[in-house]
């Protein structure tokens, strides 16, 4: 059924909200627009999906996937708003099965008497189980609702399939910094719902450039958190009447650490301190000490250092560093990144902690890097070289005749399953990149090739097969295709 847009800003009123002066910061610089919202230009940009499917008075259920603090309860209420639907939330944590069947009921009240879509809202719809999500089904379905649930969790794990195929998941991501930054500008500056006005103290509010830097800094992306340090620092430095001289009350560096109650590190995301400390971690794995390592890691993670740059600096040095002298170190590390996409902080920090250590410990070995950069290097000096004719692929017999796909040697036939034939361009035939070292497992990858060496010094001998040759994948599937056609032409003939 066709709807009123609802004026840009319009939200419904929520039953029972405190007034103003009783609301956290946080909640009462809600944006009130999508022009408001700060972040996730990927969904609710000038060409995000989700802002053009509500430009149409479209919206589809879907699910808010992200970090705490990214705007998913915000979004919600904005997106209903902007079609002119009734916004109802609920919390996974606190309802039920009964819970949900009253507010369905009033949705299908509300659509039979006033024609009125309904937006249910489900927080930490993941804390939900199998039967309470299934009760949800049939309404969604029917369209008795738009479902909008929010996790932080990853929803392919824990939602039901069932409910998640009747939903698309959009991901929120961390606000950057200056997102941060411009939410607690806001708030500064705000004279009807933040700090500026009578809602905050007298004088207004100002913040040095260094405890604001700190402060967005500490806050991870969460805008929700950087607003509640905000304004318990406010709190502490108007206690102890500390103002500007403006007479604004300021915050001071101390006043933002004490809220939040987290040191004031010497490390700066953006600056000289996060690739000093980065560079640390790094050597230090490089350099066999898992006790520099960890500290490290301890450094970067309580300074709020984005935890998947982290992991991707650990994926990086198990190849560069680690190689094939222990090539379960690259597989330690994509396990320590899937941990934390899954299960997140402060969780992950085991696993993240477990790749360090086994990284740190592991034999060393750059021979993968250096043989890959010196393939390099010979493709920019000599561009990209021809194929040798018994290499490439003949598509048609016809082929053949020209030199192309002749003479290629199938090393399964022989024993050993090798036989030594050029692979490289003419110009390069000889050319050595990869040569193992003798830490770990490059040992016996060193002693593998110089027996393939010495073996290919012998005249090759084919293997002696009693069974026929293997026929390929294709043949398999021509059978199947044939025996298709030809069941297909008898129920053509059988049905005239």
């Amino acid at each position: 059924m066709p709807t009123t847009r609802r004026p840009v800003g319009a939200r419904p009123e929520a039953l029972f909200q405190p007034p103003p002066e009783r609301q956290p910061l946080a909640a009462r610089m809600r944006p009130r627009s999508l022009d408001e919202f700060v972040g996730q230009g990927h969904l609710v940009g000038e060409r995000g999906p989700l802002r053009r499917s509500i430009a149409r008075g479209h919206l589809a259920s879907l699910l808010l996937w992200g970090p705490p603090g990214t705007g998913k309860t915000s979004l919600a209420r904005l997106l209903a708003g902007e079609i002119g639907a009734h916004f109802s939330t609920i919390s996974a944590v606190m309802a039920g099965v009964a819970d949900v069947r009253s507010l369905i009921a009033e949705a299908q009240d509300r659509i039979a008497l006033h024609g009125t879509r309904t937006v249910l809202f489900l927080d930490e719809i993941h804390r939900f189980n199998k039967a309470q999500q299934d009760a949800l089904l049939p309404h969604v379905e029917d369209g008795t609702i738009t479902l909008v649930g929010a996790t932080t969790e990853n929803p392919y794990f824990e939602v039901n399939s069932a409910l998640l195929s009747r939903m698309r998941v959009w991901r929120l991501e961390p606000l950057s910094d200056d997102d941060v930054a411009t939410v607690v500008q806001r708030a500064l500056e705000d004279e009807e719902r933040g700090l500026a006005g009578s809602l905050g103290p007298d004088g207004g509010v100002s913040l040095a450039q260094d405890a604001f830097d700190h402060l967005v800094g500490l806050a991870g992306g969460d805008a929700r958190a950087a607003l509640n340090v905000l304004e318990g620092a406010t709190a502490l430095a108007e206690g102890e009447d500390i103002r500007d001289k403006d007479g604004k009350v300021a915050p001071r560096l101390e006043d933002i650490e004490s809220a939040a109650q987290q040191r004031v590190l010497a490390y700066d995301r953006a600056g000289d301190g996060h690739y000093d400390t980065v560079s640390a971690f790094i050597k230090s794995l490089r350099g066999n000490d898992p006790d520099a390592a960890l500290y490290w890691l301890a450094a970067m993670i309580a300074a709020g250092e984005d935890p998947r740059f982290i992991v991707r600096r650990l994926i990086i040095s198990a190849s560069e560093d680690v190689g094939n002298a222990d090539p379960r170190a690259l597989q330690v590390a994509v396990a320590a990144a899937q941990a934390l996409d899954h299960i997140g902080l402060p969780e992950a920090q085991y696993a993240m902690a477990q790749a360090t250590v086994f990284i740190a410990l592991s034999p060393k070995s750059d021979s993968v890097g250096r043989a890959y950069l010196a393939a390099m290097a010979d493709v920019m000096r000599l561009g990209s070289l021809p194929v040798p004719n018994h290499l490439r692929t003949a598509g048609d017999r016809r082929m053949k005749t020209h030199g192309i796909g002749v003479g290629y040697l199938f090393p399964h036939d022989f024993e050993g399953d090798d036989v030594a034939q050029q692979y490289l361009p003419d110009e390069l035939k000889g050319q050595r990149y990869y040569v193992p070292n003798d830490q770990g497992h490059e040992v016996a990858i060193a002693a593998r090739m110089a027996e393939r060496e010495a073996a290919r010094q012998d005249k090759p001998r084919r293997k002696k097969r009693s069974d026929p040759p293997m026929a390929s994948m294709g043949d398999g599937m021509k059978g199947s295709m044939e025996s298709r056609k030809k069941l297909a032409e008898t129920q053509k003939r059988d049905a005239g």
